[in-house]
């Protein structure tokens, strides 16, 4: 396996996506996002690459409409369709759920970004 720090982004999220409890203490939706925008903070504190930088554009075009929520109401909306009760108590399988549709939505975003860049460095 590889090093963390040898790890492209999309294979970083995607191991952060197989136990998320390991990196954020309870795996909960907000716990994984409250990690996300930290570590884009970062990013964007030491003039890194910005990782969700595009992220709630594509997620409202692939969900076909936009709403007040930024992008973790994005993939809420995507994940948990019938909507609910309270954002902020989730009940278990919905929070299963929907980290698990936002390291899916994640991967192909940041999948559509390499190949983007790819395309371009080929030119």
């Amino acid at each position: 396996m590889k090093q963390l720090r040898e790890m492209s982004e999309r294979e970083y999220f995607a191991f952060i996506g197989q136990r998320p409890g390991m990196f954020v203490g309870k795996a909960s939706f907000h716990m994984v996002t409250a990690f996300l925008a930290g570590y884009e903070g970062h990013a964007d504190r030491h003039s890194g690459p910005s990782l969700l930088t595009g992220l709630h554009e594509w997620l409202v075009a692939r969900r076909g409409r936009d709403c007040n929520h930024g992008w973790p109401g994005q993939i809420l909306h995507i994940a948990l369709p019938q909507g609910w009760e309270n954002i902020w108590d989730l009940p278990p399988e919905d929070e299963q759920r929907a980290i698990g549709v936002l390291f899916e939505l994640l991967d192909a975003f940041l999948a559509e970004r390499e190949a983007t860049v790819s395309a371009r460095g080929s030119e």
